[in-house]
């Protein structure tokens, strides 16, 4: 009887410090898990699509280039070549004067990125440009 007193008193005594330094624990780890993320920003080409048979046309300037950000490992994301990376925005849909905005498409083979532990988003997520009357330029 008295063995099993004394188990359970080492395990069950002194919980208030065994949490806390399971806690403590579970930060360290945490912490280091994430600060040692770090940011590479890289510049691609982004293929924009206009509408073609609408009475529309973009008046402001349409953007020829986009960054990407990858975000991972710092051994990992410089190994990543940026030409795997393809980016497009279409504006196929637009058919009235005005501002238009539309997401900004990555892609990339997700399964590799994703098992390496790397994310990638696009800077600025979205793209804007301004519309206005007038027939297609030929």
């Amino acid at each position: 009887m008295k063995s099993q007193n004394k188990l359970s008193s080492v395990l069950f005594g002194n919980w208030v410090a065994k949490v806390l330094s399971f806690l403590t624990a579970v930060l360290i780890v945490i912490a280091v898990r994430f600060l040692n993320v770090t940011d590479r920003v890289v510049t691609i080409p982004i293929d924009v699509t206009l509408p073609e048979t609408s009475n529309v046309i973009p008046i402001s300037l349409i953007p020829d280039t986009i960054d990407v950000i990858i975000s991972g490992s710092e051994e990992i994301i410089y190994l990543v070549d940026p030409a795997s990376i393809t980016a497009y925005a279409d504006f196929s849909f637009v058919a009235e004067p005005g501002i238009s905005r539309t997401p900004v498409v990555l892609v990339y083979n997700d399964d590799v990125y994703t098992e390496a532990g790397l994310t990638v988003q696009a800077k600025p997520s979205t793209v804007r440009i301004l519309f206005e009357e007038g027939a297609p330029k030929l």
